[in-house]
């Protein structure tokens, strides 16, 4: 099993940038499949991003692509979102969350592993 805390959402205007970052418990982060989804007032929770064990293969939302970055740093069982060139339609809250599986999932009920989430406000 593996705990999630988020950090670094906060409020920024259009065009900024912001550095998400979730901190993973436990020793076995490496095997883990990371997502990065998001969910703003009103709507579904949508994915954003996803990475494997590695980090050697990504997947974004089209329209987070060219602006958006996830990595992950192994020995420090964190996983980031870089996000640049922040629209006011980025506004959301924000949740990492875990799979413990071979393959990268684009939907969020393939993670069973979720953190509180952080708030990213992007102001016009």
């Amino acid at each position: 099993q593996v705990q999630l805390v988020e950090s670094g959402g906060e409020l920024v205007q259009a065009g900024g940038s912001l550095r998400l970052s979730c901190a993973a418990s436990g020793r076995t982060f490496s095997r883990y499949i990371m997502g990065w989804f998001r969910q703003a007032p009103g709507k579904e929770r949508e994915f954003v991003a996803a990475i494997n064990w590695s980090g050697g293969s990504t997947y974004y939302k089209d329209s987070v692509k060219g602006r958006f970055t996830i990595s992950r740093d192994n020995a420090k069982n964190t996983v980031y979102l870089q996000m640049n060139s922040l629209k006011p339609e980025d506004t959301a809250v924000y949740y990492c969350a875990a799979a413990n599986t071979a393959s990268i999932y684009l939907t969020s009920s393939a993670y069973p592993y979720w953190g509180q989430g952080t708030q990213v406000t992007v102001s016009s």
